[in-house]
């Protein structure tokens, strides 16, 4: 059963203020994306799942494209500083990498499927859309080579390489957790490749340690 068919029509009639409605016309919006794909979804499908008409809808965005890209802006966001956050959660640096991990697990796990619109778009041969996506991948990897080029020492060319891979390990694997609906728990999900990625990041000396890496305990 999708999204759509779980979720009954929001009743028409009632009155919003602007943000409100603009917020309740993105959760909706959000529920059809995700269960039909941008090319299957239709404003027709949106309105009724908002309770709306079609003028009022179009009223507040233009277009399907529009409202998609308003969709993409804000949960690209919200992934980028969930990135952040964990990153700024600890000085210690293998619970940084828990945490960063966990931030993308969370972001997949979360209520309402909207990582699908980031990271499983049908959308992509959309420029919009493909620069987004792409930003946002970039802003999440910079943020986390920032942490290891300070941590480490490294070139800033050699710490983006790295922060690519940990980003790219982290979101493959948790889409992957999601999707075999797996029995493991998503915080031992989370260590087993915590200790995966620890063992290879802990490899490299700490900056002005002398030589000395991080344990790797």
């Amino acid at each position: 059963m999708t999204a759509i068919e779980q979720t009954e029509a929001r009743p028409r009639g009632t009155r919003l203020p602007r943000r409100a409605r603009r917020h309740q016309l993105l959760g909706a919006a959000q529920e059809v994306f995700v269960a039909q794909g941008y090319h299957a979804a239709a404003m027709d499908d949106i309105a009724e799942r908002a309770g709306v008409s079609k003028p009022v809808l179009y009223q507040h965005f233009p277009g399907k494209l529009d409202l998609y890209l308003a969709l993409l802006d804000q949960h690209c966001e919200a992934l980028l500083q969930a990135v952040r956050t964990a990153l700024a959660s600890t000085t210690d640096n293998k619970l940084r990498v828990t945490a960063t991990m966990d931030a993308y697990f969370a972001y997949v796990e979360a209520e309402g499927g909207a990582f699908r619109l980031v990271f499983e778009s049908d959308l992509t041969n959309e420029p919009a859309v493909r620069e987004r996506v792409d930003r946002v991948s970039l802003q999440c990897a910079e943020a986390i080579s920032e942490v290891i080029a300070e941590d480490t020492g490294l070139p800033s060319e050699q710490s983006m390489l790295l922060a690519v891979a940990l980003g790219g390990v982290s979101q493959v694997v948790a889409r992957y957790w999601l999707s075999s609906e797996s029995d493991i728990p998503r915080d031992t999900a989370v260590q087993l490749v915590t200790s995966l990625a620890w063992r290879g990041i802990a490899g490299f000396p700490l900056h002005g340690a002398d030589g000395q890496g991080p344990e790797a305990d």
